[in-house]
Formats: structure tokens, sequence, C-alpha cells
């Protein structure tokens, strides 16, 4: 204890420090697309498990020592140490993102970012149902302060939670007891990971974002440290003294790297995989108490003691540089990956050192806690205030006439999504949607996805007219192709695709049409086998009994949100970027890979037709978001419902072509 300022202190663990480096490394390689470390976010497990560790100390050597807790002083010092960065980081970011943001975007990032102000964003995520692993989420300037959210209500209760269980009140008459803090910590760990594996399968959503769900995280930090103590408050029991911990270091630290090398954005999380880098960081910690364990060396080179320092400031700043970042610059190029992370690195260093550093060496703001503590949560509130403003100017601005064809456009889908025959994500029976005469003699049918639905409005003018019916049978993120899928919002595989297609082949096929038209989008990670087999099984079934089957190549994807890119932002942003910049290259590696998988498969039956639309849609190989004064996409890659349309006679056209008896479509859809 550090008597003339009142801090209590665990000693210094340089392996600590270098723990958060492995920590934040880990989370910002994942979000700046490092491909082969899909996740690296268990980075902030082990920040969970940290906090765990360091703050039971704290508070348990100062019960132990002292009899009590002073809650305003714990309260304060948490508070200067976080709060200011996290404003810096909110007011900054909210003056660029209103220069370079798409101004219909601005009413939501205003309201998180008034919540993460508060630190209650993860529960605007949880209940907005804010998909951390899914690609909306990547235009969510304040995602990143879920976590931030997490660890302060964790700081609301945990120091209750030790003197309730070391009787540390002012006028209590039992002695301390770690014994029943044990006992509390291990039923915390045990209570909070059955909740995480019900929620993780139930409300992916609660689990991943509420405290709750993470309290066993905590726990494990706080059992560990109540098994092997600190440089500065030795251990319970003779744990810390067993030679077998110091190799555990380094297992502890493969378990972390395994964790962000296997784990994926389609693994059910928490759930048990994150036990994996959660227990890595356990053991790192229990290892380190020995003060010679041998992955302390590692963790103690001097780099890592510099980014673990920031590691604070460097998770504010990378995750807004990013996004904010992609609105001027290709983010599909590595390279400028790499400079926003440098850009946000050195941001983080300058925040750390001439804005944190400073207010958290100013010992006069903790001379009155509860004042501080007062005085802070005074500052919070005050801060929302210009936010709540912010958001109701933008939400004005984003409903008048000059953003009202950029909003059209986002909502600019086919007539089907409005109708209960659209397959949901939870259907498993398939429904048919009909358009025309419902006892015409001649039938078309378009099967597939929403990649595959997008071509409803020019699949419609082609086919409805005299003697024939046009129906749809389409369910959302369920590809015509047999073989596993995971469903990134249900966290799991996607066995509702599964059973949907199968009833959905049984269903066109008892219906014998004419023609049946199949398409799916590019994005599903199938391997080329599972291209080509799973392509076959479906059309197998289906080559028997129909006359003609079309299948569409995949529309190319643009990368970047159409609607939103094309909206004026102002001659400071025009200058900024560059004139292609809502544009992108039809023809990716994995585009053109699909494309020759799936015409080699069409080529092997007899009635079956490969048809290339990419030209149409891409002019010369060039996605475009406007097109002619025309909006193309709706968003990254479905097309709008008015450019469709327009695709009509080039889609006929190719459909007669393909085929010497294909229908007279060409003719019907010019003539309208």
């Amino acid at each position: 204890m550090d008597s003339t300022r009142g801090a209590f202190r665990l000693g210094y663990r340089a392996d600590i420090e270098g723990l958060r480096a492995i920590a934040i490394l880990l989370v910002v390689a994942t979000h700046a697309g490092v491909t082969w470390l899909p996740g690296g976010f268990v980075g902030v497990d082990v920040f969970y498990v940290l906090s765990g560790y360091l703050i039971t100390g704290l508070l348990v050597q100062e019960a132990a020592i002292t009899g009590h807790l002073r809650f305003a002083n714990f309260y304060a010092r948490r508070l200067r140490r976080l709060l200011p960065a996290l404003l810096l980081m909110l007011a900054t970011t909210c003056i660029v993102a209103n220069v370079v943001v798409a101004p219909t975007e601005l009413p939501e990032q205003a309201s998180s970012a008034a919540s993460a102000a508060l630190w209650l964003s993860n529960f605007q995520f949880a209940f907005w149902n804010i998909d951390y692993f899914s690609s909306k989420s990547d235009t969510v300037l304040f995602l990143h302060t879920w976590s931030l959210g997490v660890e302060e209500q964790f700081y609301l209760v945990w120091p209750l939670l030790v003197v309730a269980a070391m009787s540390a009140w002012k006028y209590a008459k039992h002695t301390a007891n770690l014994i029943r803090l044990k006992w509390l910590f291990g039923a915390i760990f045990v209570a909070s990971f059955a909740l995480s594996l019900y929620w993780t399968h139930r409300s992916p959503m609660l689990a991943f974002y509420m405290m709750p769900s993470r309290a066993w995280q905590f726990a494990l930090g706080a059992i560990v440290f109540l098994l092997v103590g600190s440089p500065a408050f030795g251990a319970s029991t003779v744990v810390s003294q067993s030679a077998w911990l110091r190799p555990m270091g380094w297992l502890g630290l493969v378990m972390i790297l395994l964790a962000s090398l296997l784990i994926a954005r389609t693994t059910p999380y928490p759930g048990t995989s994150a036990l994996l880098p959660s227990f890595g960081a356990a053991l790192v910690l229990a290892a380190g108490a020995q003060q010679q364990a041998w992955v302390g060396r590692l963790l103690s080179w001097q780099p890592m003691q510099a980014l673990g320092r920031v590691s604070y400031s460097w998770y504010l700043w990378h995750w807004p540089v990013l996004l904010l970042g992609a609105t001027l610059l290709n983010i599909g190029d590595g390279w400028n990956r790499l400079l926003l992370v440098v850009v946000s690195l050195l941001i983080a260093a300058a925040s750390y050192h001439f804005f944190e550093t400073p207010i958290r060496r100013n010992h006069k703001l903790l001379v009155r806690p509860g004042v501080a503590v007062v005085t802070a949560f005074a500052v919070m509130v005050v801060a929302v205030l210009p936010l709540r403003i912010w958001k109701t100017q933008a939400k004005t601005f984003s409903e008048t006439p000059a953003l009202a064809r950029f909003v059209a456009a986002q909502n600019d889908k086919p007539a089907v999504y409005a109708m209960s025959c659209w397959g949901s994500s939870r259907s498993t029976k398939a429904q048919i949607c009909t358009f025309g005469d419902p006892h015409a003699a001649h039938t078309a049918v378009l099967m597939g996805d929403s990649k595959a639905l997008h071509w409803f409005p020019a699949y419609r003018r082609i086919f409805e007219k005299p003697g024939w019916r046009f129906l749809t049978v389409t369910k959302s993120g369920c590809p015509m192709v047999d073989a596993p899928v995971v469903d990134l919002a249900l966290r799991r595989q996607y066995t509702e695709c599964a059973l949907w297609r199968r009833d959905a082949v049984r269903t066109v096929v008892a219906l014998r049409p004419d023609v049946v038209v199949l398409s799916e989008s590019v994005t599903y990670p199938y391997t080329k086998e599972q291209w080509i087999a799973g392509t076959r099984q479906v059309l197998s079934a289906l080559a028997g009994n129909t006359q003609r089957i079309y299948l569409i190549r995949p529309t190319p994807e643009l990368l970047v949100n159409a609607p939103l890119c094309l909206e004026p932002r102002g001659r400071l942003y025009d200058a900024l970027v560059s004139k292609f910049h809502c544009t992108g290259n039809a023809h990716t590696a994995r585009f053109d890979n699909v494309g020759r998988w799936l015409q080699v498969t069409a080529a092997s039956f007899r009635n079956v037709q490969f048809v290339d639309m990419t030209n149409s849609v891409c002019p010369d190989g060039v996605c475009r978001a406007e097109l002619d004064g025309g909006i193309v996409f709706s968003d990254t890659g479905h097309m709008t419902a008015t450019f469709a349309r327009t695709l009509a006679p080039a889609l006929a056209t190719a459909l007669e072509s393909s085929r010497p008896h294909a229908p007279d479509a060409a003719v019907q859809a010019k003539s309208q």
C-alpha cells in the first residue's frame, strides 16, 4: 500500500502488461481483417480474466489489511483511469463522423455514442440485435464499447460481493474470510457459465453482450488470485509454490493463440468455446505469480510492455479509425488496412501520453473521492446532451428531399419480401408465391436465396404473360447447394436450410414446371468440391422433372453499401475520396472460381444452361453504385428492384440465346 495516497497495489508484473499486449494485438488483427486469425476477438475474454484477477486482488488486499473497503475511492480511481479517454474518443469520432459518414447513418451512431458515454452500449446492441459477427456491424462506430460496458458493470457489483463475503464493512463482527470468498466466486463461475451456455443456444445476443453471462470469466480471474496471490500479497495456499506452474504459462499462451486460430465468426460464442482463451489467460496469470515463469521472458519484452501500456487506448481508437478510414480508402486493400492500424496506434499513444497520463497522475482529483465520483457521473450525463441534440438534427436532415432517393434505394426490394411466402431463417417448409394466372398451362419457378430473389422484378416481366404462371420458392441465406451452411445470426449450422431445401426440391419436382431458374450468393464459404457436388445434387433431382433449367451465375459483390456511399457529405468529403470510391472489381478470385465450378456442373446436364449476366450488372467488369442515373444496389450486393427491372430485356435475351427452344421471352420483355 502507498500510504501517502491510500492506493493499494499488487506489485508490478511485467507478464500482465505483456498479456495485455497479446490481447489487444489479437483484437486489432481480427478487426483489421487478418483472415488466418478469425478468432482474435477472444482478446476481450483475456481482458476479462485479467480484470477479475487484478480488481479482486486490489479489493481483497484492502479488505484484509484495513478490514473494510472505501467504495468512493475505488470508483473514483476507476473513473479517473477510464472515463477521460472514452469521452475523448467519443467526441473526436463524432466530429469526424459528421463529415465522412453517410447522413442517414448518423442518428444511430449518435444513439450508440450516447449509450457508450453511459457505459450501457452492451444493452443497446443486445436488445437491438446488433450481431457482432455480422457484416452489418462493420458500420457501427462504437460497437467495440460493448466490452467496456460489461467491464464497468462488473466494477459496480464486484466490490459489493467482496465486502459481503469478507464481512468487510465498517462495523462487522467477523474477521475477513477468504474461504467464503472462494466459495462465492466458485458459485458465480458455475451459475454464470451455465447461463452463458443457455443464452448461447437460446439468445446469442444476450450471451455475447451481457455481463451476467460473462461474470464467470471475471470469477475465474478472481479464483486465480485467491489461489496464487501476487508479488505484494501472498497466496493463501501452497498452489503458488508448485513447480508445475512454470511451464503452464506457455500452455496458457498456446491456448489463447489456438482459440484465435480455431474459433471463427460462425462459432457459437461465448458458450464452451470461451473456455479455451479464458483458461489460457488464467494459466498465464497463475504461472506469472512465481515471478520466474518461463513465458514471462517473452511477455516482458520491451515492445510488448509498450503495447500493453497503451492497450486500453488502442482498443478505444482502433475500431473507429478502421471504420472511418473505410469511408475514405479502399478497405479491401491490405496495405490500407495496415495504414489505418498504424494510425490508430499512433493516436492511442498520443492519447495515453499527453491526455490520459496527466489526468491519471493528478492526485488532486482524488482528494475528495466522493465528489470525484459524483462529478464523473455528472460529466457522463452532460456528455449525452449534445449527442441527443446531434441525433435529432441528424434524423431531421436524413428525412430531407436531398436524401430521399438514397433512403428509397435501401428499401427498394422485390415485392416478395412483403409476402408471407418468403422463407424466413426459421422456416423449414417451402412456400410458393404465385404470380400470373394460377391455372396457366406453363410454369416457371425461381429457386434460391435473396441473391436469386433480387432478380425477381426482371423474371416477372419475362414470365408473367398469357399462358404462364411465375412461382418463387426462396429462403433467406439458403443456397441451392446441397451442403451444410452456417447461419451467422443463429451462430450454428443452418439445419433449417437443409430441411427447407429438401422440401423445396420435392415441391418443385411435384409441379413438373417448364422452366426452373436457380441462383445464389457467391459468398458461401464452400470448397470447390462442395460447390460442384452440392449443386449437382440439386440439379440431378430437378433435371428429370422439368424441361429447362437455367443456372444463373451469382451476382458480384460491390463491397460498399451503394446508397450510403452515394449520399452527399459535403465538399471536404468529396475532396478526400477518390471518384472510384463507390466502385468495385467484379472479377475477384472467389467470384471467378465459383463461376467456373458452376459452369462445369451445368455442362454435365442436357437441359441445364449456365447464364452469365455479369456484364449487364457490372459493365466491363466494374461494379458501380450508380449506373445511368439509377442506383444499382440496395446494399453491398442486392440489386434494387428498380435496377433489376431494367435488366429484363437483357436477361430475356440471355435465356433465349442459351437454349434453342427457350420460350419467346425476349420479344415479350422488350415489348413492355
